[in-house]
């Protein structure tokens, strides 16, 4: 009888952790989830998907090298999903300092702790689309020059060189996943979708508010996340460890996002939006797109939801949200 896989999910309580863990369980993995405090922690989306109790929790801090080798030790993993630290592009410009700290250290220590045990073990660490920059309307694949333009952006290109750089020079099986934007019910309500949503939500109980973004012209590439944490283990599972794209393929605008959201629920979203130059970034990214051919042809990936169909079901989904 073969043993069971064991996987650590470094940010299990955001919303790929989440999904990503429900998956991994219904693959019968044993699944390990890291938080800075484990025992302060309340995992609301792992409550809302009903598997709490199936994850075993553990506290790390990815910037301290001892917390993060401690916990490997302690699981002893098959696997690695780093999908911790700071992960608004927006929040970034207020806090570039913690924003990079989170995500360049955090994915330092993970690779050097993997170096040092003494087994194989296999790193997904989660990129972004964020680092390509605005390649002026080209897909963007696993070969576009980086140019970011958010201290986000910049903290995601570095680990991403970082695990470049381990993989070439040490032999580890670490890879990066270049997802593109991608939503569910689970996302946080900073984000401007799920604020769209929720929005349309209120308005069409009753709520005279109105919504207020910044530029609706933008475009990007909006996917559903529980088929991107398939894109993520299956990276895992491949004879070599390389770099992927993961998105839909297709491109919108934020004003088709918001029209879709309003007519979910049978309202004119001109009638509730109202644009303001608060919510316009310093560096905002006008076009977004990618080329998903890689992951179609290695990894068999092809996402099957694209916006219109993500924000349907975010519309229509009742969950209490932590």
């Amino acid at each position: 009888m073969s043993k069971l896989k064991t996987a650590i999910i470094c940010g299990v309580s955001g919303q790929d952790g989440s999904y990503l863990a429900q998956f991994l369980l219904g693959k019968g993995y044993v699944v390990w989830g890291t938080s800075r405090d484990a025992q302060g922690s309340t995992f609301g989306n792992l409550r809302t998907l009903g598997i709490l109790e199936q994850v075993r929790m553990l506290s790390m801090v990815p910037e301290d090298f001892r917390s993060v080798f401690m916990a490997i030790k302690r699981s002893e993993p098959d696997e690695i999903y780093y999908l911790a630290g700071q992960s608004s592009v927006g929040l970034s410009f207020e806090q570039p300092a913690e924003t990079i700290q989170s995500v360049v250290i955090g994915t330092l220590n993970m690779l050097e702790a993997c170096r040092m045990f003494d087994k194989e073990i296999r790193l997904y660490h989660a990129g972004s689309s964020e680092c390509f920059g605005d390649t002026k309307g080209q897909p963007a694949n696993e070969q576009t020059p980086f140019n970011p333009r958010s201290p986000y952006a910049v903290a995601k290109a570095s680990a991403f060189w970082l695990v470049n750089n381990y993989r070439e020079a040490y032999g580890l099986f670490a890879c990066t996943g270049m997802l593109f934007n991608h939503e569910s019910p689970l996302r946080p309500t900073r984000f401007v979708t799920q604020k769209i949503v929720q929005a349309a939500q209120r308005i069409s109980k009753g709520s005279n508010e109105k919504l207020m973004l910044g530029r609706l012209d933008i475009s990007r590439d909006w996917g559903w996340a529980p088929e991107y944490v398939e894109a993520m283990w299956l990276m895992l599972q491949q004879e070599q460890p390389e770099d992927y794209v993961i998105a839909t393929g297709q491109t919108y605008t934020l004003e088709q996002f918001a029209m879709s959201a309003f007519s979910a629920v049978d309202l004119d979203w001109r009638d509730h939006v109202i644009q303001t130059a608060e919510f316009v970034r310093p560096t905002d990214l006008l076009i977004s797109s990618a080329d998903t051919t890689k992951a179609r042809i290695k990894l068999g990936w092809q996402a099957s939801m694209s916006m219109p169909q993500v924000v349907e079901k975010m519309v229509n989904t009742n969950w209490s949200r932590p």
